[in-house]
């Protein structure tokens, strides 16, 4: 029987990565939040079909906070018959003739940069403090 020996020696403290974890946890991303949700109405506005503009002035944003999380959602108030029509636009419906009006893809393109500024400016907004 071969018997090996692994020995891991560690030199040093953690108290950069604690600082960095405390500082994480007691970041207030209300700031960065708020600051694009606007943009994402905005950019959401921007590129929706347009036909009477009814849908595209109708993007709100709300920031929910519970304990654990903060969550941001954009959400469209234009509603026809049961039927939000930003939906509609983005995936497709059916007719009452029985035919199919193809979706378009809107939301994702106007949103990806949205995305991607917020997560940078908040991972600077973090690590910067």
């Amino acid at each position: 029987m071969i018997t090996m020996i692994i020995e891991v020696t560690h030199k040093g403290n953690f108290k950069n990565t604690e600082n960095f974890l405390q500082k994480a946890k007691n970041f207030a991303i209300d700031a960065v939040l708020a600051k694009y949700g606007q943009e994402g109405v905005n950019a959401l506005s921007a590129a929706t079909p347009v036909d009477t503009g009814k849908t595209a002035a109708s993007w709100q944003y709300k920031i929910d906070k519970e304990p654990n999380q903060v969550a941001i959602r954009w959400y469209n108030t234009n509603i026809n018959k049961g039927v939000n029509i930003a939906v509609i636009l983005q995936y497709g419906h059916g007719t009452g003739t029985g035919g199919w009006v193809e979706g378009r893809d809107y939301i994702n393109p106007a949103m990806r940069p949205i995305f991607d500024k917020l997560a940078n400016d908040a991972w600077e907004s973090l690590i910067s403090k």
